[in-house]
Order: C-alpha cells, then structure tokens, then sequence
C-alpha cells in the first residue's frame, strides 16, 4: 500500500456563505487516494447494513474520511463522472463533513472537492452539538466523530429537467447516502441517514449560500458493543 501524506496548504478564495463568517484563507487539505478494493463483497456489505447509532470515542482516521467521501461523490471516470448516478451529470449535490475527532485534522466544517481530492475549511471550531440541536436533539450527532452532511443545489438539475428535476436530486441524495452506507460496512463503520432536522437551523450552522439546500446528516464513528 502506498504511503499517504498528508499536504496543508493556503488559499486566498473563500466560498460565500449567507449567515456565518467563513475564515478569509480557507485551509485545504489533501486527501489520501482511495482504495477500490477490499475484503468485503458488495452482496456482504448489502446484507450487513444497518443504521447505527452508538458509536465510540474512538476518532476515524483521515483515509477513512477520504473513502467515505469518494464513496458518496468521488470521481470514478476520467472524464469525470462520479460514484452515485445522476441525471444528466449535473452533479447537485455538495458533500460537508462536521469534524470532531479525526486524526491530524482540526475540529470544524468542511466541504469536499472531489474534483481535486480535498477537504476546504469553511468553519472553524466545534459544531456538532449544535447540529444535533437543530436535528430535534438527537444526540448521536453530537458523539459521533464525525458527521456528513449531504446537500444539493438543486438549479443544477431544474435547470436542465424544470421541476422534475427536483425529484432527481432526491433520488441522487439516496445514491449517495447508499454509497455511504455500504462504504462504511467496508470500513467496519457505523452510520445513519437522519432526515429529521430545521433547515433554517443546519443552513445557519453549516454556513450555507441562499441556494443549498440540506439533505441529510450521517454521523459516522466505530460501532459500539
């Protein structure tokens, strides 16, 4: 297996967010490649899937972060189509991860690019309880290590298909949250889609622009006995 390493570097863009003060040089960090292999069979990791929600305090590392991303959004074609189908290829969805506890990466929000592998800050600081605050006290949110928070632009898609399109960013969401899922049985993980939530509330708190819209929470951790 090859060594991964693990590169920190400064930019001076900032995505525009509506409500939170983003950090005026976003921190990228470079994501370790991922494996496409393992000891699990896709039929195996279909007939273990459940939704977990008792997690340890155990922290993740960052290459099961980058699989867990790559499995929901990565890029799996030269010309740059991605795990999770979608309609036309017009891409909506946007993947966050609220950290924790993982290793070698600071507590906060980030999104992931998956065009070039890497995680951009867009928030500093601890955010998951109030996360779990806005998703009816559900505090699972809170413990897990990390949480992914799946959300979609949807003019990407309405644009081309009208209002129909809005049932294809749904059904993509699905895609997604599956891939997630059976990634994480790969990984020996435990996840959850959580759909219950204010929307206002995670916008505000995920720093969001006026046109994203939030999906779906997964807390991701190692399953407890």
């Amino acid at each position: 297996m090859p060594m991964f390493f693990l590169t920190l570097y400064f930019s001076a863009c900032s995505p525009s967010g509506n409500s939170a003060s983003p950090l005026e040089n976003d921190m990228r960090i470079t994501l370790p490649e991922p494996k496409y292999d393992s000891d699990i069979s896709v039929e195996e990791a279909i007939l273990n899937r459940r939704s977990i929600r008792d997690y340890t305090s155990q922290a993740l590392t960052l290459p099961e972060v980058s699989q867990l991303l790559w499995a929901a959004q990565g890029i799996t074609d030269p010309g740059g189509k991605r795990g999770a189908p979608s309609a036309g290829a017009t891409y909506p969805l946007e993947i966050y991860i609220v950290v924790g506890d993982v290793e070698g990466v600071a507590e906060g929000i980030y999104r992931y690019n998956p065009h070039q592998n890497e995680l951009i800050k867009v928030l500093d600081g601890e955010h998951r309880k109030a996360l779990a605050g806005a998703a009816l006290n559900q505090q699972f949110i809170a413990e897990a290590p990390l949480d992914i928070v799946i959300t979609a632009i949807y003019e990407r898609t309405t644009d081309r298909y009208g209002d129909r399109g809005i049932r294809y960013v749904h059904m993509e969401a699905g895609h997604a949250a599956q891939n997630v899922y059976l990634q994480a049985v790969a990984l020996n993980l435990g996840t959850v889609v959580v759909g219950a939530f204010h929307d206002d509330q995670v916008t505000k708190i995920m720093a969001l622009p006026d046109n994203e819209v939030p999906l779906y929470i997964m807390p991701v951790g190692r399953i407890a006995d």
